[in-house]
């Protein structure tokens, strides 16, 4: 897989305008324009940059990781540095909106170096783009408009740091947007919640877990064909608990019942709900119910 470690030799890559500056590159077409188009297709790449990019009226599949995405008008989509990205000749790039591609050392020194690693969106698969509403996009792209102006402007001592710092506004306000579409979109949200119960239901109840070990969220995630950020996000807003959270309180429920059972010792119980160490599934079941599996046997048993 071919890997570009510059901006500049990804964008040269990408057959797109030489960008500005050696760290960070913006286009954006206003009014009637369009964004550059880039090479027509394209195996498997990575690269060292974050990207953030709005795009309208377009058409075709873009792998982004294992996912694959229709464009669909108004879609604000952020890709984190060593993503995989792949796209086929089916895919049209002529595309209003804009994109804002900057290398991760464009960063470095700065809060924003540490905040960004904070935004689980830029974890996000792509078909979990953020949808804006017509008033969202104009207070995106005034904040584009300004970044564009400064990246345009002779270069001085507080270029950067006013770029920096418009770019710690966008993202913001894109944290803020994607708390309206978990909001707004309660429905998927409830159809992911009961699509992840039914997945784990099914994996325990298969016997799965003494031999491929308790299912963990990457594997979760790649059953339901959305990132791992993603699920956990969402389970996180819907009930308050994260991926982890949720698979180890179905081992707890599972432990109660097979504790129950006189003729199994607590290493068997262990190993048949997938533990590798019966001394981690002790832990975890104190932890989570405040005592022993032992003591919580012998306090049962008899009930």
């Amino acid at each position: 897989m071919q890997h570009f470690k510059t901006l500049s030799s990804y964008v040269a890559y990408l057959r797109l305008p030489a960008p500005e500056h050696p760290m960070l590159s913006i286009f954006n077409a206003k009014g009637e324009g369009y964004l550059p188009c880039p090479r027509e297709s394209s195996p498997p790449i990575t690269n060292d940059c974050y990207a953030i990019s709005f795009k309208k009226n377009v058409k075709g599949d873009l792998n982004y990781g294992r996912t694959k995405y229709d464009f669909t008008n108004g879609a604000l989509i952020f890709i984190a540095p060593r993503q995989m990205l792949q796209w086929n000749s089916s895919m049209v790039f002529e595309q209003k909106g804009f994109s804002i591609n900057f290398h991760e050392d464009f960063l470095k020194g700065t809060a924003l170096a540490l905040q960004i690693k904070k935004y689980g969106f830029f974890s996000y698969s792509v078909n979990e783009a953020l949808h804006l509403s017509p008033k969202e996009e104009k207070q995106i792209e005034a904040i584009v408009e300004n970044i564009e102006i400064e990246y345009h402007n002779n270069q001085d001592v507080f270029s950067k740091e006013i770029i920096i710092s418009q770019l710690d506004t966008l993202l913001k306000y894109a944290n803020r947007f994607y708390e309206r579409q978990f909001i707004n979109r309660k429905e998927i949200s409830n159809d992911l919640l009961e699509q992840f119960n039914r997945q784990i239901c099914s994996y325990f109840e298969s016997r799965q877990l003494q031999e491929k070990g308790i299912p963990n969220i990457k594997k979760m995630a790649s059953k339901m064909s959305v990132s791992q950020r993603y699920l956990s996000d969402t389970l996180k807003k819907e009930t308050g608990k994260t991926t982890t959270e949720h698979i180890h309180l179905y081992l707890i429920n599972e432990a109660k019942n097979i504790l129950l059972q006189p003729n199994k010792s607590i290493a068997e119980v262990a190993y048949e709900l997938g533990f590798e160490y019966p001394q981690y599934f002790s832990r975890l079941f104190k932890k989570k119910e405040g005592i022993s599996p032992t003591r919580y046997r012998e306090k049962y048993k008899w009930n």
